[in-house]
């Protein structure tokens, strides 16, 4: 793009919108231009709330809004470190045992591969897009090119709550495995009771609160440096994990897997809760694969997205799925699985064996050095997502700074420490998982459709290819409609030749849907570096799968679910549409600055492509 038309574009918008909010100084310079905004509110969300930007736009000049450049020092390899490092020790040290012994059983394993199959079809959706767009924002940033700006909101939203609440969560999981490490049984003997407070906000863990807060100063230093630390954390880490596996498979015994410890009052057999308790193990360990989307946030400090980035992150997450699955089945055959430890499902598997103590410590070590390493590749992630949210300007501005000697966006990695640590202080690990869970599979179900409607709509600015679009919505809406009867029936058809023929009906469905589009409709566009392969066949799957899993959680997930997002629709009506309108619409000299910085770097964008 010609650097001086953008220059005149600029200040012709700049001259239309002198008048209005930007000119009285913006819509939260005063009380009295707050309520005039409030009162504009219908107008501002018609014209903001499906606005969309391009990728171009994306990395240029919404980008300049950073200030200071994130530098480009990552490779495959790094981020193949970093994808293991963020999954392995969220997902194995924390959730398993709680989905093994509430939910599936020693089937845990098929959950594991279940959950890796829907992550591995998300990753493909995630490449795609960070390789045509290598920005920091990952699916917020994906989702504001393609449905616009309130549907990224919403995911922003929901992917910082996932990111902060999983820290938590595995804040405090570090203090129990510290604890075994060094010989404490109990987390509780390491954490205040506090009378007064509800059950699972009463014991406050100081420990967790110290790691993230340690963590927070390391990532704002360096993101190249804290890479380094991961890959030599995580090479200690993987000796630990084969060491679990060794242990498991020599020590454990294959009757476990079959024979619980209670047979008079929990049911035996691998999956001692029928398929419904694999797919709800599924949906719960689900969490474990937030790390390759975190991978996808580093995707502005990768040197050559095109090669690295489907590397690192698919290739990332098939490895962490093998290395979850046999993890699994070594805990499985050590102890029945209603014998097993939820806060340390593997060092807790030794505890009561004589001579094997020493197995419990050297398990607790290893997987605290696991959470860890999660926790640093976590935390980089929700700050490059919070980072981005500050630069599309639903969000304050100073979030969105990027130190220029540290080239880390230093303001979003200091407040969501903060924010992480807060909340680490007090809430259990059951309050926080479900939400987690459901917060996750929402975001990549939506990232599934989001590269469908780009690949056979959103070609930049082409009015004849927006024509496509009411298709391209009808298939997408009435498959997840098809992918909900399924997903129903699933959960509350009694069982009989009624539902085994309505469920093999709703799976034609699926297929016949998917076929009659991809016959019909045409692709707008194919991807010119790397795109999904068999479209949209594997979008639809991840689809798919990602409505079955939702469908696996319980009811309080979703009361929580419902009234975090009814908060997040809440706060961008409020505040953030507004926000939003003055920087792109009403923002004046402001807007025209921004703008020009984006001309400054409108031919780097390309940089990003090789």
């Amino acid at each position: 793009m010609d650097k001086g038309a953008l220059v005149v574009q600029v200040m012709d918008d700049s001259s239309n919108g002198g008048v209005g909010a930007a000119a009285a100084g913006g819509s939260f310079s005063s009380l009295r231009a707050y309520g005039r905004a409030l009162a504009q509110t219908p107008r501002r969300l018609a014209r903001r709330a499906c606005a969309a930007t391009s990728p171009g736009e994306e990395m240029s000049r919404v980008r300049a809004r950073s200030g200071a450049r994130m530098a480009r020092r990552l490779r495959w390899h790094d981020l193949v470190g970093l994808g293991l490092g963020g999954m392995v020790g969220a997902g194995v040290f924390v959730t398993t045992g709680r989905a093994t012994r509430l939910y599936a059983g020693p089937g845990v394993v098929v959950s594991y591969a279940i959950a890796g199959l829907c992550a591995l079809l998300s990753a493909f959706c995630y490449t795609e897009f960070a390789v045509d767009m290598p920005v920091a924002g990952g699916a917020f940033s994906y989702l504001r090119v393609t449905f616009g700006e309130l549907a990224a909101f919403l995911t922003g939203a929901n992917l910082i709550m996932e990111y902060v609440f999983s820290n938590a969560a595995v804040a405090r999981s570090f203090t129990a495995y510290l604890g075994t490490a060094v010989g404490v049984d109990a987390p509780s003997k390491w954490r205040i009771a506090v009378p007064g407070l509800p059950k699972g906000f009463n014991e406050v863990d100081l420990i967790a609160v110290g790691v993230i807060l340690l963590i927070s100063v390391c990532i704002c230093y360096s993101t190249k440096e804290s890479s380094v630390v991961n890959m030599v954390l995580t090479a200690v880490h993987v000796a630990f994990i084969l060491f679990i596996i060794v242990m498991g498979f020599w020590r454990g015994d294959t009757r476990n897997l079959t024979r619980p410890a209670d047979p008079a009052h929990n049911p035996g057999g691998f999956f001692p809760h029928g398929a419904a308790g694999v797919f709800n193990g599924a949906a719960m360990v689900y969490l474990s694969y937030i790390g390759y989307d975190a991978v996808s946030t580093m995707a502005e400090e990768v040197e050559r997205p095109s090669r690295d980035i489907p590397v690192g992150v698919s290739g990332s997450v098939m490895l962490v799925t093998l290395l979850y699955c046999l993890m699994a089945a070594s805990m499985s055959m050590l102890l029945p699985y209603d014998a097993i430890d939820t806060e340390a499902p593997f060092s807790g598997a030794f505890k009561g064996s004589s001579g094997w103590g020493w197995v419990s410590n050297v398990i607790g070590a290893g997987a605290s050095l696991g959470i860890l390493t999660s926790l640093m590749v976590a935390m980089l992630g929700q700050a490059r997502y919070l980072c981005v949210i500050g630069r599309s300007g639903v969000m304050p501005a100073w979030l969105a700074k990027v130190h220029p000697c540290t080239a880390t966006p230093v303001n979003a990695s200091a407040f969501l420490g903060v924010f992480t640590a807060a909340l680490a202080l007090f809430t259990e690990l059951d309050v926080l998982l479900n939400l987690v869970s459901i917060g996750t599979l929402f975001v990549f179900y939506m990232v599934a459709n989001a590269v469908v409607y780009r690949r056979y709509v959103a070609a930049d600015d082409d009015d004849a290819d927006h024509r496509r679009a009411w298709p391209t919505l009808v298939f997408l809406a009435a498959f997840s409609l098809v992918a909900l009867c399924f997903t129903l029936l699933w959960q509350f058809a009694p069982a009989g030749r009624a539902r085994t023929g309505l469920l093999a009906a709703c799976g034609a469905a699926a297929v016949a849907t998917v076929g009659a589009f991809r016959a019909l409709v045409a692709e707008a566009r194919r991807p010119e570096l790397w795109g999904v392969p068999a479209m949209p066949w594997v979008p639809a799957a991840s689809v798919f799968l990602n409505v079955f899993l939702l469908g696996s959680l319980d009811r309080p997930s979703y009361v929580r679910f419902g009234f975090f997002t009814a908060a997040a629709v809440l706060v961008y009506v409020l505040y953030s549409v507004h926000a939003s309108y003055d920087a792109e619409e009403g923002g004046g000299a402001g807007a025209g600055a921004a703008a020009l910085d984006g001309a400054k770097v409108q031919d780097e964008a390309a940089d990003f492509k090789v």
